[in-house]
């Protein structure tokens, strides 16, 4: 009879332990969480591969144009002529490898009716303001497109002013807005699309859309991948949602003209977060949000990067649950708060738990003993094959659902690159999964209690969730973005930190188209 040793036994022990009821119900639970994932996925791939269906439909029926609208009427002259104006509000900050690319699936539009765009930089010194002027300089015959420089911001963040100042300037017979991050991808329709939804139903507030991100192969670029992937089932509704990506935001230009429900006021007083803000609003007056299915974008990510790079905009995002424009706001979003961080780490717990189960079951094999010599239990190994089930059908969920919005973003551009899934490493997708998970409640704390964020070098510090104070300096913060990589044009910035280098130093500070008729 072979003596047993004293870490096989604390692992034997824990194993058991981890068999208690309570341990039970939270591998349970962390098996719910993936089913219900799961669920979600499959919801917004029916939505999705519907309107693959229907435009396939369309295209039998003779329609070669389905890209751009189901009815190939609407493609007539006349009805072309009846389109509204739309101008277009681009906030740029710095230059990455992908910009060139989605300027010009922007401003290449095949929309019908007239159209600008606002290209808004901070100054002329950011690395983007050159490298946009060079770009309309090629195009200065076909699109109706200028650069304005918008200053700095005082009383809200960079972004939001751009978007603000983009506003003013915008043509004056704009019927809508449509605001876009220079990382989006669009598709020839999309602000067709878009036009004709808002033209349809007058009572929308906002008509927002969602990334399709398309990593870079690093595990940086997976976690963001992963942290986007919940999300999206709340923007493959077909129609009505509560979420707003501010990536993508159609809005009535009278709404801004006007102040219409203080949207204005409340981005311009302190406002962080233009998303976030103005979904805010839309709650507070019960106004609608809606999201079309072909409102879909491809959005590659860095190709360098780095896990570094993750951290920071991971910081930047769970920052935004501090941002907050009423008391109602403040506990729906310490509401979602408290329960991102319950699922998260209630999500990542099984996984801990199961690795002590398999790490006992390979120790009582390996060595040799028997199960009267161990207070080992088989229980603990068909709770582990009870999350592994349930794991394998979340992944293959999150994988069916990116397979159907790879596929529909290759219809809706059909004379782009083609995208595939074949670079997709779904390993490491696990990884990030975990990853992600674990760490966004370290994130989410770490911004409640210091209520500021470096934002590209700038430093926005809250206070009753809004804007009070804003720094700048020449060596803060990285030089480069943390999704695509753009320069920020920054000199003599300091070395950049290792990911665990910045978490330690965090965890140290916590502790302390057409023209306008002239």
């Amino acid at each position: 009879m072979s003596t047993l040793d004293p870490v096989d036994s604390f692992l034997f022990s824990l194993s058991r332990a981890f068999c208690s009821p309570l341990a039970v119900f939270v591998q349970i639970q962390g098996c719910l969480i993936c089913l219900i994932l799961a669920f979600g996925w499959a919801c917004a791939a029916y939505v999705r591969n519907r309107e693959i269906r229907r435009m396939k439909d369309s295209m039998q029926h003779g329609n070669s144009f389905a890209f751009l609208c189901h009815d190939i009427t609407e493609l007539e002259h006349s009805n072309q002529l009846k389109r509204p104006s739309v101008s277009v509000v681009m906030p740029l900050k710095g230059f990455g490898e992908h910009n060139l690319h989605n300027w010009r699936s922007q401003i290449t539009s095949l929309y019908g009716g007239p159209l600008e765009f606002l290209f808004i930089v901070e100054s002329t010194d950011d690395p983007a303001y050159r490298a946009v002027t060079m770009l309309l300089s090629e195009l200065k015959d076909e699109v109706d497109a200028k650069v304005v420089v918008a200053g700095l911001s005082t009383t809200c963040s960079q972004k939001i002013h751009n978007q603000l100042v983009g506003v003013e300037k915008m043509h004056k017979d704009s019927k809508y807005v449509l605001f876009l991050d220079d990382d989006v991808r669009l598709h020839p329709g999309s602000i067709g699309a878009l036009t004709a939804e808002m033209e349809k139903n007058p009572d929308i507030f906002i008509q927002t859309g969602y990334p399709l991100d398309l990593p870079s192969g690093s595990l940086g670029s997976y976690c963001i991948y992963e942290y986007h992937m919940p999300c999206s089932m709340g923007f493959a509704t077909g129609g009505r949602t509560f979420f707003l990506w501010g990536g993508c935001m159609m809005m009535h230009a009278d709404d801004f003209r006007l102040d219409r429900y203080g949207v204005v006021t409340g981005l311009k007083n302190g406002g962080y977060s233009d998303d976030m803000t103005l979904a805010a609003i839309a709650g507070a007056h019960k106004r609608l949000i809606t999201s079309p299915p072909v409102a879909v974008f491809p959005h590659p990510l860095a190709s360098d990067l780095s896990f570094s790079r993750y951290w920071n905009y991971l910081r930047k995002q769970t920052f935004v649950l501090e941002s907050y424009t009423t008391k109602v706001n403040w506990i729906m979003n310490r509401a979602l708060f408290t329960t991102h961080c319950y699922l998260s780490w209630g999500f990542v717990t099984p996984y801990l738990m199961a690795i002590v189960h398999i790490t006992a079951a390979l120790r009582m094999y390996i060595k040799g003993y028997s199960i009267e010599e161990t207070t080992f239990t088989f229980g603990g190994l068909k709770l582990v094959s009870c999350l592994a089930a349930c794991t394998l059908i979340e992944l293959l969920s999150m994988w069916n659902l990116t397979r159907i919005e790879v596929h529909l973003c290759n219809m809706l551009s059909p004379e782009a690159p083609k995208l595939s899934l074949a670079s997709y490493n779904w390993g490491l997708v696990f990884i990030a999964i975990l990853v992600d998970n674990f760490l966004y409640p370290i994130s989410a704390f770490r911004s409640h209690f210091t209520q500021s964020i470096n934002w590209s070098g700038i430093r926005y510090h809250l206070k009753d969730g809004k804007i009070f104070k804003i720094e700048r300096s020449k060596d803060m913060g990285p030089v480069y973005t943390d999704l695509g990589g753009k320069h920020l044009g920054k000199k003599g910035a300091p070395p950049k930190l290792s990911f665990l280098s910045s978490l330690a130093r965090s965890l140290a500070q916590w502790r302390q188209p057409k023209k306008y008729d002239s």
